[in-house]
């Protein structure tokens, strides 16, 4: 033992070691991956989730609290930044991004739910303790005392700019969404105030969890036996899970003869079986099949009719995915790696063909709420030539008579309607075909020949679908 006399303590009280959360800290967690490593927080969270749970660290109810800190923090974003800026006296951009995060957290417990203000505050306090040390967690808790002044409806009368002198600022703080991609939805969506604001504030709402049945693998009436599954709106095949509902769970997806798929995916693909063709329907094409979702249900929909799929997809990795999700069909198939810009197969070849080109992915904020922060209006330019590239290259690929659906996971009009008119420009013996009548009793479809889905009015990402079909020359 040392003999040295111990150091008196400071006047005051003596110091308390932090409480540790493990919800909070797991969000922090989540939060920073997504931030440093540009990490999606649907592939990052469910690991973290699952580690906890095996740890005994996490019940259900941690486990929903973890989920909506994240993805609730995630999806207001740009409304708590502005609300943080104004609590602080320095630009946003030089408070230290991991002390943004915990602040973050508890301007949404704060702000975006039901957390007692006293309780938000604290708890946020204790992980910055615990995360980044006492000296900014004193930071923290005045910024987030200012922050409890006032309610979210308060806030955003301070902070948002009124309607009338910039509508489009306006909505972009109130719904929390870029500027560039207010502008770009409401051009696509059109109309006035009242369908923008549907369709932003549909996108900060969580998502259900929709399974397909696979056609001659799964029934929905298996799925509906589930306590929490419900039938879907539009497609025959689907089932939605109500809150708390765990795929994982449910037999049928974990054999793969249902998997997890937004009904408006499903809907882009019962389409493109549903369109009419002139001649033979036997060998049909999934030119960017990854990750395998529409590919496994083009492959249950072609062995019903006795066709054969070829599934393609560049990365080998993403081709790995989809052979899994086509394991088990019941019909023939076949997954190869191969980039669908300079295909491996003959011009002519295939009856059907779908390209689901790679996109900003703007239909799919709801599931991916970070999305909407990591792109930028540059990002049009680099994809626009390959979406144009794999159009081609799938109306080459199938016959005379032959149909190809365009598909993306993006409302934006330079990545839809203009993609599909630049490229029947260039290709004179195409024809587009209307879509509608391929999905029958999905209302609000618009005035064709193409289809967009919307959140706000189909419950479903924003996909898009134009159906061209090649003509003789």
């Amino acid at each position: 033992m040392s003999d040295q006399p111990r150091r008196p303590r400071p006047s005051g009280k003596p110091y308390r070691r932090p409480k540790k959360d493990p919800v909070r800290i797991l969000a922090f967690e989540a939060l920073r991956a997504v931030d440093e490593r540009d990490a999606y927080a649907n592939l990052v969270l469910p690991p973290l989730l699952r580690k906890a749970r095996e740890k005994g660290d996490f019940d259900g109810r941690d486990a929903a609290l973890a989920t909506e800190l994240v993805y609730g923090t995630l999806r207001r974003q740009g409304t708590y930044d502005a609300v943080i800026s104004a609590c602080i006296d320095r630009p946003l951009r030089e408070v230290d991004p991991p002390v943004l995060d915990v602040l973050s957290l508890g301007a949404h417990q704060l702000l975006g739910t039901r957390i007692p203000t006293h309780a938000a505050v604290s708890a946020s306090v204790e992980l910055a303790r615990v995360v980044l040390g006492d000296g900014r967690a004193k930071f923290v808790n005045a910024v987030l005392r200012k922050v409890a002044q006032d309610d979210l409806e308060g806030w955003l009368a301070k902070v948002a700019p009124p309607y009338d002198d910039d509508p489009e600022d306006h909505l972009a703080v109130v719904h929390s969404h870029p500027r560039w991609v207010v502008s770009a939805l409401w051009d696509s969506l059109g109309g006035g105030r009242a369908g923008i604001e549907a369709l932003l504030a549909a996108d900060n709402e969580r998502p259900e969890v929709t399974l397909v049945a696979r056609p001659g693998r799964a029934a929905t009436d298996e799925l509906l036996r589930e306590e929490a599954a419900v039938a879907g709106r539009w497609s025959p095949y689907a089932v939605r899970l109500s809150e708390g509902g765990e795929p994982g769970a449910i037999e049928a997806v974990r054999d793969g003869r249902a998997g997890v798929q937004d009904e408006g995916s499903q809907l882009v693909a019962i389409a493109l079986a549903n369109a009419p063709l002139d001649g033979p329907d036997e060998k049909w094409l999934d030119g960017c099949a990854g990750p395998g979702g529409k590919a496994a249900l083009l492959g249950a929909l072609a062995a019903e009719r006795g066709a054969m799929l070829l599934a393609s997809e560049k990365q080998p990795h993403r081709a790995g995915l989809v052979a899994k999700a086509l394991a088990g069909n019941p019909g023939p198939y076949q997954v190869i790696a191969a980039d669908g810009t300079q295909p491996p197969w003959r011009a002519g070849s295939f009856d059907r063909a779908l390209v689901d080109v790679p996109c900003t992915g703007l239909g799919a904020l709801r599931r991916r709420p970070e999305a909407r922060w990591r792109r930028r209006p540059e990002d049009l330019e680099g994809f626009g030539p390959l979406q144009r590239g794999l159009l081609r290259t799938a109306l080459d690929s199938v016959r005379v008579g032959g149909v190809v659906g365009y598909a993306t996971c993006s409302p934006h009009l330079a990545e839809t309607r203009a993609v599909v008119q630049d490229v029947l420009k260039q290709v004179p013996d195409a024809e587009l075909i209307d879509a509608r009548p391929l999905l029958p009793g999905v209302s609000d479809l618009g005035e064709g020949p193409d289809v967009q889905l919307w959140p706000h009015l189909h419950g479903t990402d924003a996909m898009y679908l134009a159906l061209i079909r090649r003509t003789a020359p």
